[in-house]
């Protein structure tokens, strides 16, 4: 699905041949069709149960939800977040509530494909998905997500949890501009997005290959057609080299194979910085964020244990230590690494409805897709 989202039409069409193809196998036995007849059943009533403790409100509902997860012993996380970071999340709730979380990780278009399929096949194995905001949007609207009502929303930033409770944002993904030391002098960083035009910096820049929503960001702040050319200028005079995922691009910049990257996230650079690394990192103002959240899934097979890490990732001492690891919390008592960098939040509804539009923009300005 080259399109996030323009594609969501064709990508039901693919489920269904998916799910057609898994009915002509059922029915080659008698025994597989039992089988898939008692998972259906299995995975309605698992669905049933999600919405009655995500939605439960009573006072008793902490207890619950640890007793309810310790009794059903493991949970499956579809996540996005990078390998590094990701036991930063679950190692401790292991300890904490001696419930296994079994992590499938990939990225944020790959989680999406994965769960739509699932549903589409009536096959339910994730319970919760961490994801970007716009691709949990996107399963919110396919009604792959379940409704959570939890204390722990009133203590988020404004924008954080949208009307329908499906998801929550736990963090900021703040783009920032990363530069290798040794290739890189700190007096010639550009302090406007016009700097990069100068010849200095041809073939210097690089750029991560998902980039759309920040690119279409940027451009909504220039206004479309100054922005569009603005890009168009920038690839014809010193070009863009395209690479796919975060983590490549900043062991890139690393390396010094790309002196200056355009959309770096901003826990990256400052942990291999820290790691004694060549590389730091600057904003060009405004930063451009996005919100990466966490979800019930609707069909969860281990509700109880789903809503208690939902509840684990958005709680204070969770987001204190999502802070100490450079990331951006959304929690309003706690203290962000960036709380003197101004910023602009990506508009996740908006760029999921014009998701087609501006990844084509992108694909053809950017990466040269024809």
């Amino acid at each position: 699905m080259q399109r996030r989202f323009g594609h969501l039409e064709h990508f039901r069409r693919f489920c269904y041949f998916f799910c057609l193809t898994l009915t002509i196998c059922a029915a080659a036995s008698a025994d597989a069709q039992s089988a898939a007849n008692a998972s259906a059943a299995s995975s309605a009533t698992a669905g049933a149960a999600a919405i009655n403790i995500a939605t439960y409100d009573g006072p008793d509902r902490m207890e619950r939800l640890i007793a309810g997860a310790k009794k059903e012993g493991t949970l499956t996380l579809y996540t996005s977040i990078a390998a590094s970071d990701v036991s930063l999340m679950t190692s401790v709730f292991q300890e904490k509530y001696g419930v296994k979380v079994v992590v499938w990780r990939a990225a944020n278009d790959k989680v999406l494909q994965r769960v739509m399929a699932e549903q589409g096949a009536h096959r339910y194995d994730v319970d919760s998905v961490q994801i970007a905001s716009i691709e949990l949007e996107a399963l919110a609207r396919e009604n792959a997500l379940q409704e959570v009502k939890t204390p722990a929303f009133a203590d988020l930033i404004p924008g954080a949890v949208p009307k329908h409770h499906q998801w929550a944002a736990h963090y900021l993904n703040v783009w920032v501009q990363a530069y290798n030391t040794s290739k890189v002098h700190k007096a010639e960083l550009p302090k406007t997005y016009a700097d990069l035009l100068e010849p200095r910096w041809k073939g210097r820049l690089g750029i991560e290959g998902n980039s759309q929503d920040w690119f279409y960001t940027v451009i909504g702040g220039m206004g479309e057609t100054a922005g569009l050319k603005f890009f168009r200028d920038l690839v014809a005079a010193n070009g863009i080299s395209v690479h796919n995922g975060h983590s490549l691009l900043n062991n890139m910049v690393a390396a010094g194979e790309v002196p200056l990257a355009l959309t770096d996230y901003n826990y990256m650079p400052q942990q291999a910085k820290q790691k004694g690394a060549p590389i730091d990192w600057f904003v060009i103002e405004p930063a451009i964020a996005r919100a990466n959240g966490i979800a019930v899934a609707a069909h969860a097979p281990h509700p109880y244990a789903a809503t208690l890490f939902d509840e684990f990732v958005l709680s204070e001492d969770m987001q204190r230590a999502l802070s100490k690891s450079g990331y951006v919390p959304t929690n309003k008592n706690v203290e962000s690494p960036m709380k003197k960098t101004p910023l602009k939040l990506v508009d996740t509804g908006k760029a999921l409805d014009n998701s087609e539009k501006w990844t084509a923009a992108f694909n053809k300005i950017v990466k040269g897709v024809k």
